[in-house]
This record gives structure tokens, sequence and C-alpha cells, in this order.
């Protein structure tokens, strides 16, 4: 079967009444595929995938074929790509969650190296709210780090904000279709998201946003992160759905404090008392999760054969240092032992902004180069 084939049958089988994330994993753990799933026995459907009956008979009745095969082409036609959670470019975090969704679509471009922490809070958020959010997720992103938010009004809207005068990556994931802009006044946000990181949702076009798809959205965001940041919320608020989710896939959590006067600061001081991180700047969040992304080293080389193996892009093969990509090769040849800012490498090298600063962060983790005062960036004696 054809990969345009095949990947009709998974947007099908999602579009099966019935058929929710885990209903999906359960069948595809059964049965290999969704083109199996749908070759299979009524009877077989209810025992190997434990599928009550109105579930099975609405997959042995499904005649929306033709309405798959559109959604397929107008993602074509659209410039969105819809990938499966067994695909290579499906995120690999996101992939290990309990319910990962089976399909994701995405404007824009996801990137393996993101270093990507989420940032969510109240719709109603205060000025001080604002000004914080959009301070540390422009500094987190002047750091390399791309931030992933929800696209909403208040936090949200500042945390999108802020990564982009950051000149850095940013990820919406959408509560509705990918072509529902959701709060219409951020359509313009919408389409600067898609230009310099991406838009996701795991819902077919023309979703309208509905109450029950916004918990659903929020799994995705703290499932593609390695900690949430919650930057302002009441009681009630949802972004405490998304705290949640956090906990439960194992993420990070951290939280702003707020005035113990304010009732949108409630959400946030009750997440501290039950042990979330306290963020007074960049650092307290980085501490925590860069440790996650390193890895054990051998003993690094002396000078001259370190400088020789940088001269040559670091290969491979360096001893003592782990091995780079092509693209961070390409930016560290042009890191040198004389101090240099950000916006001279990324000048040098013609990356993107968001790009070169989490290949920065990257080189910097891996021990090859070293951040000074000012966001500027020298080669790291041994």
């Amino acid at each position: 079967m054809a990969v345009r084939d095949e990947l009709t049958t998974w947007i099908a089988l999602t579009s099966v009444e019935g058929v929710g994330s885990v209903a999906f994993r359960n069948l595809l753990s059964a049965y290999g595929s969704p083109r199996r799933v749908f070759e299979a026995a009524l009877p077989e459907l209810e025992q190997a995938a434990g599928l009550n009956h109105k579930t099975a008979r609405n997959i042995k009745e499904f005649r929306g074929w033709e309405r798959a095969r559109a959604e397929l082409a107008r993602a074509e036609r659209e410039g969105v790509s819809i990938i499966t959670c067994e695909d290579p470019a499906y995120p690999e975090r996101l992939r290990r969650i309990y319910d990962p969704p089976p399909l994701l679509y995405i404007k824009g471009s996801l990137d393996a190296a993101d270093i990507p922490v989420a940032v969510v809070g109240s719709r109603n958020a205060s000025p001080y709210g604002r000004y914080v959010t959009e301070r540390l997720c422009r500094e987190l992103s002047q750091r390399g780090v791309t931030v992933v938010s929800g696209l909403a009004r208040g936090i949200d809207t500042c945390a999108h904000r802020g990564a982009l005068a950051g000149r850095g990556r940013t990820i919406a994931v959408m509560g509705c279709g990918i072509d529902v802009v959701y709060p219409p006044e951020n359509r313009e946000l919408h389409g600067e998201i898609a230009s310099s990181g991406a838009v996701v949702t795991e819902f077919p076009f023309g979703t309208e946003p509905d109450r029950p798809h916004f918990p659903a959205r929020n799994r995705i965001i703290s499932g593609l992160s390695l900690g949430v940041l919650i930057a302002e919320a009441g009681e009630k608020s949802g972004s405490l759905i998304t705290a949640r989710c956090a906990l439960d896939q194992n993420r990070e959590v951290f939280a702003v404090p707020g005035g113990i006067d304010l009732p949108g600061s409630r959400g946030v001081n009750r997440l501290l008392r039950q042990g979330a991180k306290l963020v007074e700047n960049v650092e307290d969040i980085l501490e925590e999760i860069l440790p996650q992304l390193e890895r054990p080293t051998a003993a690094r080389p002396d000078a001259t054969e370190e400088r020789s193996a940088r001269a040559e892009g670091a290969p491979a093969g360096t001893p003592g240092l782990e091995a780079l990509t092509d693209q961070e090769s390409r930016l560290l040849r042009f890191v040198t032992e004389t101090p240099q800012d950000a916006d001279t490498l990324i000048n040098r090298t013609g990356l993107a902004a968001g790009k070169a600063l989490s290949l920065l962060l990257s080189l910097e983790l891996k021990g090859y180069i070293r951040q000074l005062p000012g966001k500027r960036f020298i080669l790291k004696e041994p």
C-alpha cells in the first residue's frame, strides 16, 4: 500500500466515533496498522482490542473514506504536514506519554533539536503576569529554549510574543483545527509562529474550539516539553490541568509566585506549596531542565587535540566529547577564542535566529563553547 493510502487509513480510523487516542493505541498494538483494523472481523475487534460493541460496529460500518482522502488532499494544498505516531518525525517525548495523539497536524516545522519548555497561565492575566511572562520567554528564547504554549488569550499570547521577541522558536498547540484561528485576534500571531516554529493540533480541519478539546490539548503541551512553567493562574485556571498533565508525565513543574491578595495568584501559590519549583529568573528553569539533556562523557582530550578536532568541525569520533550534528559542526566553525555576540554568529552562519540560539545552547551543554556575560560566546578551554 502506498504511503499516501496508508495515511488515509490513519485519518479514517481517528475519525471513527468512539476511537480515542487510547483505543487507537490498543488497536495499533493488536493489529499493527489501521488498514488491518478495518479488515478485522467484528467479534475479533471486540476481543483483541477490548472495544465495546458500538465502537467495533462503527469501525466495520465506516463510510467516511472520501472525507479522509479530502482531508489529506487539503493538507497537501495548504502546506500542512500530517504525521503519525510511528513517523520518525513525531516528537519522541510526546510519543512516550500514556495517550499520545495518533496524528499531528503541523503548520511550520518541529525540530528534534528543540529544547522545549511550556509556559501557560491565566487568560485574564494581570499586567504583572503579562510583563513577567514576556520577559521570561524572551530570555528563554535568547538562551536557545523553544517556548511551547496554547495560543490562548492572556499568558499564552504573552509567552509566544516573548519568544518571538527573543528571535527564537515557539510552538503553539491548538484545541481546534489548524485552519481555525482561536482566539481570532491572534490571526497574525498564528502566522508568525508557523513561520518561526510550528502550529500543532491533533484535530482535523474545520474543528471548532470546544471545552473538552482544551484538556486534551494540554496533555500535548506538557508532553512536548521538558517542563511546564505556570506564570499566573487562579484557583480554577485551565493551566492547572496542564500542571497535572506534567506531573503525570514526569515533567518538571515551575511556578512564578504572585501576591497573596491577588486572585490570579492563588493557583500558582498553591502549586508552590505542593512542591513546584519557584521561578524568579530563567536560570531557575535551566538548572532543572539542562541536566536532562546532558550525558556523561569520557575524559577530555588535551588542548592541542581538542582544538584540532574543533577546527575539523568536531567529528563524531572526537574522544571525550559528544558527537555533533552537521548543523552544530557548521556553527562551531564560526566560534573562536575571541568572544563574539550571538547576533554576529547568527549573521555569519546564515542560520535562522531561533535555530542558531538552540544550537549554541546545545554546544554549550556538550562542552564545546562557553557563554560569557552580554550573550557572548567563546570556545571552551579544556
